[in-house]
This record gives structure tokens, sequence and C-alpha cells, in this order.
């Protein structure tokens, strides 16, 4: 990764890293970005799906989507992911924060027009939300994937921060308050899944809902104890 002015990290720089294994460990830890552009001199950001392949995002979306067509021509985006790992509660409200790992990516996204593209595109969000649903269930037909649009978005102009432990006014006047302070910590978790209630009977639970790869980024209840 390079680094760049809008990359450079000025506040809490330690905190930060350009690695391109810790990117990845951040994406891939997760399916749910926010993508931010700018449409007709207005910020958007939208909340969608992703998947990691190699060194490129895929985002996906409908054709009519407005921030997808803003895309479609040369456009400047942002695609954040984050996770947040904890409450931290100092002994003051002042020094109240959040741990969380969070990447940011920046870039001129192209849109995918091969029907090979797009769908290897697709498969690796798929992938991402759940390993092992595409070769699963009903493949893209030609007029879905005419309905769909593909971003693809190198992940050259990255950076990663992540913020973790304690409260840090242990050592300040503060430290000397009966105020309890340390950290709440926030997971996601896996719950058993649930069938449609139109399922037909004698349909079983596939192995890789039941028992395989967990959803990125989150844990299963037993994982708690």
């Amino acid at each position: 990764m390079r680094v760049t002015d809008r990359t450079r990290l000025r506040r809490l720089p330690a905190e930060g890293s350009y690695r391109t294994e810790d990117l990845h460990a951040v994406l891939d830890a997760g399916f749910v970005c926010h993508l931010g552009l700018v449409i007709d001199g207005w910020p958007m950001v939208v909340p969608t799906t992703y998947g990691r392949a190699g060194d490129y995002l895929f985002l996906h979306g409908s054709v009519a989507s407005r921030s997808l067509r803003a895309a479609a021509t040369p456009t400047p985006v942002c695609v954040t992911v984050t996770h947040v790992d904890g409450v931290v509660l100092a002994r003051s409200l002042f020094n109240h924060s959040i741990n969380y790992r969070c990447a940011m990516v920046y870039g001129l996204p192209t849109v995918l027009s091969d029907p090979e593209e797009k769908l290897a595109g697709l498969r690796a969000i798929s992938d991402q939300v759940v390993a092992g649903q595409w070769g699963y269930a009903r493949a893209p037909s030609t007029k879905e994937l005419a309905a769909t649009t593909v971003l693809r978005l190198g992940l050259a102009e990255s950076s990663v921060k992540v913020s973790a432990g304690p409260p840090d006014d242990a050592g300040d006047p503060d430290g000397e308050l009966d105020v309890w302070a340390g950290e709440i910590p926030l997971r996601t978790v896996r719950l058993d899944p649930l069938a449609d209630p139109a399922l037909r009977a004698g349909i079983e639970l596939p192995a890789h809902l039941a028992g395989g790869d967990p959803v990125p980024g989150s844990m299963r209840p037993g994982d708690l104890a």
C-alpha cells in the first residue's frame, strides 16, 4: 500500500498501519462496508456487502442504484470497513472511547462488463458473506446478471487503524477517583439458522451452514464460553 495525503494518519499514527496483511485481516473479518462518493455535489454514504479477492474489493447492487450509476463513470470513492470491539470506560467522560478495527480504501472503481468477471466478483461477495453458498444455491441467470452492477476497487491506496486496550487515564489525577474503569467487550454472534416457514419438508440444513465456517467477523454462542 502506498501512503498518500488521503491515507496518511495524522492523529494517533501509532495506531495505524499500511501493511497489506493488516488490511486483509480487517477486510476479511467482515462483509458490510460503507461506500462513500459525491453525487450532484453532495456526499452519499451507502452500506453494502463486499468481498475481497486478492488485492481487490468487489461491491454490487442493482443497475438502478443511484450510487452505482454514478460510479459507472470514473468517480473517486472511499470504502470503509469498521469492527467495534468494545466500549472503553474511563474515569472521566472526556476519556471514554471505543476499541475498533477500521480500514479505509480510496480509489476509482471499475465497473465490470464481462460476464465472467462479474460472476467472479459476485462469487467473491457470496463467499465472504457465507462460504460455500455459491456452489449450493442457484447461480445468477443471464437476466439477473444484466440487472446487477459489479464494481472492482483496487486496494493500493488504503490504511488501517486499530484501537485496543483499557483506558489510559490511570496515571492521571483521575486515577485517584473512586470510579470504575475498564472495557466492555462487544462481539457479533452467529446464531443458529432459522428455516424459511415455507421450506418444503425433507430439505436438510447443508453442512456449510450447520457446521461450516462462521460468518466473517462473527462468533457462535459456544465461542463465548
